[in-house]
Protein backbone atom coordinates (compact mmCIF):
# COMPACT_ATOMS: atom_id res chain seq x y z
CA UNK A 1 0.00 0.00 0.00
CA UNK A 2 1.26 3.26 -1.09
CA UNK A 3 2.09 5.44 2.42
CA UNK A 4 2.02 9.14 3.35
CA UNK A 5 6.02 9.71 3.28
CA UNK A 6 8.74 11.06 1.48
CA UNK A 7 9.93 9.09 -1.72
CA UNK A 8 13.15 8.48 -3.75
CA UNK A 9 11.54 8.48 -7.42
CA UNK A 10 13.36 6.76 -10.16
CA UNK A 11 11.95 6.85 -14.04
CA UNK A 12 12.75 6.45 -17.31
CA UNK A 13 11.07 6.64 -20.87
CA UNK A 14 10.62 4.40 -23.89
CA UNK A 15 13.14 7.04 -25.90
CA UNK A 16 15.40 6.15 -22.89
CA UNK A 17 15.89 9.37 -20.79
CA UNK A 18 16.19 8.68 -17.31
CA UNK A 19 16.30 11.12 -14.33
CA UNK A 20 15.54 10.96 -10.04
CA UNK A 21 13.22 13.04 -7.68
CA UNK A 22 11.38 13.34 -4.48
CA UNK A 23 8.04 12.44 -4.06
CA UNK A 24 5.85 13.81 -1.43
CA UNK A 25 2.80 11.97 -0.60
CA UNK A 26 0.44 12.82 2.33
CA UNK A 27 -3.72 12.80 2.51
CA UNK A 28 -4.46 12.31 -1.38
CA UNK A 29 -2.15 14.85 -2.45
CA UNK A 30 1.71 14.16 -3.93
CA UNK A 31 4.22 17.36 -4.48
CA UNK A 32 7.57 16.96 -5.57
CA UNK A 33 10.84 17.98 -7.66
CA UNK A 34 13.94 16.93 -9.69
CA UNK A 35 16.80 19.27 -10.72
CA UNK A 36 14.48 20.46 -13.34
CA UNK A 37 10.67 20.22 -12.91
CA UNK A 38 8.00 20.43 -10.29
CA UNK A 39 5.30 18.09 -9.28
CA UNK A 40 1.79 18.66 -7.45
CA UNK A 41 -0.82 16.47 -8.41
CA UNK A 42 -3.71 13.97 -6.79
CA UNK A 43 -2.97 10.28 -5.60
CA UNK A 44 -5.67 7.56 -5.16
CA UNK A 45 -5.21 4.76 -3.38
CA UNK A 46 -6.84 1.10 -3.76
CA UNK A 47 -5.10 -1.33 -1.36
CA UNK A 48 -2.06 -2.43 -3.35
CA UNK A 49 -2.68 -0.32 -6.34
CA UNK A 50 -2.82 3.19 -7.17
CA UNK A 51 -3.30 6.49 -9.84
CA UNK A 52 -2.43 9.47 -9.75
CA UNK A 53 -2.87 12.73 -12.14
CA UNK A 54 0.35 15.68 -12.05
CA UNK A 55 1.04 18.48 -12.93
CA UNK A 56 4.74 18.80 -14.15
CA UNK A 57 6.69 22.06 -14.35
CA UNK A 58 9.47 23.59 -15.25
CA UNK A 59 11.50 25.57 -12.70
CA UNK A 60 15.43 25.34 -13.93
CA UNK A 61 16.42 25.93 -17.80
CA UNK A 62 18.67 24.66 -19.87
CA UNK A 63 18.78 20.77 -19.72
CA UNK A 64 15.99 18.44 -21.27
CA UNK A 65 13.06 17.26 -19.83
CA UNK A 66 12.57 13.36 -19.95
CA UNK A 67 9.68 13.93 -22.20
CA UNK A 68 11.75 16.19 -24.19
CA UNK A 69 8.82 18.47 -23.35
CA UNK A 70 7.82 21.31 -20.85
CA UNK A 71 4.86 21.64 -18.39
CA UNK A 72 2.58 18.12 -18.97
CA UNK A 73 -0.19 16.42 -17.03
CA UNK A 74 0.69 12.81 -16.33
CA UNK A 75 -1.50 10.30 -15.87
CA UNK A 76 0.19 7.29 -13.68
CA UNK A 77 -0.93 3.87 -12.58
CA UNK A 78 1.19 1.57 -10.54
CA UNK A 79 1.44 -1.34 -7.67
CA UNK A 80 3.31 -0.93 -4.00
CA UNK A 81 2.94 -4.01 -2.18
CA UNK A 82 5.88 -2.47 0.45
CA UNK A 83 7.77 0.18 0.56
CA UNK A 84 8.46 -0.01 -2.92
CA UNK A 85 6.15 1.13 -5.53
CA UNK A 86 6.46 0.25 -9.38
CA UNK A 87 4.58 3.02 -12.15
CA UNK A 88 3.73 3.81 -15.58
CA UNK A 89 3.00 7.07 -16.99
CA UNK A 90 1.62 9.12 -19.70
CA UNK A 91 1.38 12.71 -21.01
CA UNK A 92 -1.41 13.76 -23.50
CA UNK A 93 1.36 16.36 -24.54
CA UNK A 94 3.74 14.01 -25.72
CA UNK A 95 1.95 10.83 -27.46
CA UNK A 96 3.43 7.21 -27.64
CA UNK A 97 6.24 8.23 -24.74
CA UNK A 98 5.85 5.88 -21.46
CA UNK A 99 7.18 6.73 -18.31
CA UNK A 100 8.36 3.59 -15.68
CA UNK A 101 9.00 4.31 -12.50
CA UNK A 102 9.70 3.36 -9.17
CA UNK A 103 9.44 4.93 -5.63
CA UNK A 104 11.43 4.07 -2.58
CA UNK A 105 9.38 5.32 0.65
CA UNK A 106 12.30 7.11 2.77
CA UNK A 107 12.26 5.89 6.16
CA UNK A 108 14.26 8.56 9.27
CA UNK A 109 16.92 6.85 10.84
CA UNK A 110 15.91 4.53 13.88
CA UNK A 111 16.59 6.46 17.42
CA UNK A 112 19.23 5.52 19.76
CA UNK A 113 18.73 2.86 22.19
CA UNK A 114 18.49 4.11 25.72
CA UNK A 115 21.28 3.23 27.80
CA UNK A 116 20.80 1.09 30.42
CA UNK A 117 23.81 1.54 32.37
CA UNK A 118 26.68 4.65 32.60
CA UNK A 119 29.01 4.41 29.64
CA UNK A 120 32.29 3.51 30.81
CA UNK A 121 35.38 5.86 30.96
CA UNK A 122 38.38 5.05 28.41
CA UNK A 123 40.82 3.31 29.82
CA UNK A 124 43.87 3.00 27.50
CA UNK A 125 45.53 0.23 29.73
CA UNK A 126 42.87 -2.03 29.19
CA UNK A 127 43.52 -1.68 25.08
CA UNK A 128 45.13 -5.16 23.21
CA UNK A 129 48.81 -4.84 22.74
CA UNK A 130 49.99 -5.06 18.96
CA UNK A 131 52.67 -8.23 18.71
CA UNK A 132 55.79 -6.85 18.88
CA UNK A 133 57.87 -7.16 15.35
CA UNK A 134 61.39 -7.87 15.02
CA UNK A 135 63.03 -4.55 12.55
CA UNK A 136 65.63 -6.63 11.36
CA UNK A 137 67.02 -4.92 7.92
Amino acid sequence: MLKDGTYAAFFKTSQGSQGTGIAHLADGKIWGRDSIMTYTGSCEVDGDRFTAIVSINRHTEGHATVFGADDLTLRIEGTCPGKIASYVGTAEQVPGVLLEGTLILSEGPLPAPEANEPIPKFDPAKLRKLPKRSRSR
